[in-house]
């Protein structure tokens, strides 16, 4: 009888041994694979300028505020879906030098994001620099 305990104890002691290491490799793979994610949904693709007239910009959002805005493309003279570019505003600074110049010719800086995050915006382009254009 005490043969078939000593194997049990054992078994115990190999099973919590066992779940133990089982428990660090997942919590190690979800933490690896949050970072992994988290680069892939930030991965800047591209970065630049596009200059316009600024004309809308706004907050709006149910769960997520975030900063949206259309800029008419200079060069174009008729305003079409393809000459106006939307855009996010990275946060609330951007967005009250953006209301500034809203009805004026700027210059915006932006970064082109993979797939960005719900909270970041609504276009996966985000200005992160605006300034006036004489």
């Amino acid at each position: 009888m005490s043969n078939f305990n000593a194997q049990i104890e054992s078994a115990k002691t190999k099973t919590k041994t066992f779940m133990r290491r089982a428990l660090w490799i997942l919590l190690i793979l979800g933490i690896v694979s949050s970072f992994v994610y988290y680069f892939a949904r930030t991965y800047t693709v591209s970065e630049g300028n596009r200059s316009g007239l600024l004309f809308k910009i706004s907050k709006k959002g149910i769960v997520f505020k975030t900063y949206e805005g259309q800029l008419h493309l200079g060069g174009s003279i008729q305003m079409t879906t393809q000459s106006v570019w939307d855009f996010s505003a990275k946060d609330g600074g951007v967005y009250q030098q953006l209301q500034q110049f809203e009805g004026k010719n700027v210059s915006l800086h932006y970064r082109e994001l993979v797939n960005p995050f719900p909270w970041q915006g609504d276009t996966k382009y985000i200005v992160d620099g605006v300034s006036l254009v004489q």
